[in-house]
């Protein structure tokens, strides 16, 4: 997991989104960091310090003179040991200050002496937001490298609707992510991933899917984007909330699947197709709503597009330059598998066994075998999807080094 083991300092600056900053900082802490919290004045006035020393299990830092050690100044000892600053909630006053370069409290005097990544969470009034100053002091922060997230709309703490609020921990924590990854081992690479289960019109309220959840594929989308990749989703329905930091397309069918792969295909440096796309679709879609009636209803069912065989029938170019599939089978799994591998020219293809009750559909783990040409089916124990996405993720990182260097 990429936070593992980083040290990131979160600034908690005054405002009535305080609050939503502990969660923040727990989250942080379960996914393996060491968290030290530099609380402003004015975020004193909301919330004590004592919520996020019993999360961090680590002093909360507010006195720019105080010392950590005997001789080590707050600041200067922070600032170097940050692997990331994040600060959440981010105050126009804050934001202010930053791209000013004062330094006249220890949040800002640590962001002034770090070479730390940084990453604001925004969180004021949306009046306040969109005044022409926090503008340009937002602009001047982007273009000497700082991350913005871009507040929500909604309900303020005035009351008023409006652009303002902190975004949800999942697209703060999204942000730090991405951030932290920017030079990870994928960096560089532009990667095309498809999720879910393609869904078949019959008529106007019924249509022919599959189990699918989508889950691997948004942990295959996810763990890229934390290795550094330029990620692009393409996603059949499937419920799940989008990721921060990627490009997400959202498609119905087998065909319009297929269209916006091919669409994308001489763009892009690595194809992972997860998704589980419907092989026959009904012959006609009824344009109003099938009624019940006593007679038997037969339905003529044809083939859909093979985009797998697409991609691989393209000229050189115009083809990903690694395509990796993926097989779920109840049966006679390597036999089936390999026999993809080949038909479609993949470079990797990972096959499942989906009847498995604790792998494949409906589950948040699963157990898979990685089968490429020329080398021995290597099998995964069970884990987490997210897990299974960082190991095929390092089994194509070795397969582009070892042809691509």
């Amino acid at each position: 997991m990429i936070l593992q083991g980083k040290h990131i300092v979160l600034g908690v600056t005054g405002g009535i989104a305080v609050y939503k900053a502990a969660d923040i900082c727990s989250k942080l802490v379960q996914a393996g960091a060491s968290v030290d919290v530099i609380m402003t004045e004015a975020a004193l006035a909301f919330m004590t310090p004592l919520t996020f020393q019993t999360l961090t299990r680590r002093p909360v830092s507010n006195d720019l003179f105080k010392l950590l050690d005997s001789t080590d100044m707050a600041h200067i000892s922070l600032a170097k040991k940050a692997d990331l600053i994040v600060i959440a909630p981010a105050t126009a006053n804050t934001i202010a200050k930053l791209a000013q370069g004062l330094a006249d409290n220890l949040l800002t005097t640590t962001v002034l002496a770090s070479v730390a990544p940084l990453v604001l969470a925004p969180a004021m009034d949306a009046d306040m937001w969109a005044h022409p100053a926090t503008q340009a002091n937002v602009a001047t922060l982007a273009a000497r490298g700082a991350v913005i997230i871009e507040p929500d709309q909604g309900r303020l703490a005035s009351g008023r609707m409006g652009r303002g609020r902190l975004p949800s921990t999942e697209v703060v924590l999204g942000a730090v992510r991405q951030t932290l990854g920017r030079q990870g081992p994928l960096a560089g690479r532009r990667i095309l991933v498809t999720a879910g289960g393609t869904q078949e019109p019959l008529d106007p309220v019924r249509h022919l899917t599959n189990r699918s959840s989508g889950r691997m594929g948004y942990a295959l989308a996810e763990a890229a984007r934390d290795a550094g990749a330029t990620v692009t989703l393409i996603s059949a329905p499937t419920g799940l909330p989008r990721i921060p930091g990627i490009e997400h397309v959202a498609v119905r069918t087998a065909g319009e699947m297929a269209r916006a792969v091919l669409a994308r295909t001489g763009q892009i440096d690595i194809l992972m197709m997860a998704a589980a796309v419907a092989d026959y679709r009904p012959a006609v879609t009824a344009m109003d709503k099938i009624k019940k009636a006593d007679e038997e209803l037969f339905l003529e069912l044809e083939r859909t597009e093979d985009i797998l065989r697409s991609v691989a029938s393209l000229p050189e170019g115009q083809r990903p330059r690694m395509v990796v599939g993926f097989a779920a089978e109840t049966s006679n799994l390597l036999a089936n598998a390999s026999e993809k591998l080949s038909a479609k020219r993949l470079d990797l293809l990972v096959a499942n066994d989906v009847s498995a009750a604790d792998a494949g559909f409906d589950v948040a783990t699963n157990r898979v075998v990685l089968l490429s040409q020329g080398a021995e089916p290597e099998a995964l124990p069970l884990m987490s999807k997210f897990q299974v996405a960082e190991q095929i993720w390092l089994r194509v990182q070795r397969m582009w080094s070892e042809r691509y260097g």
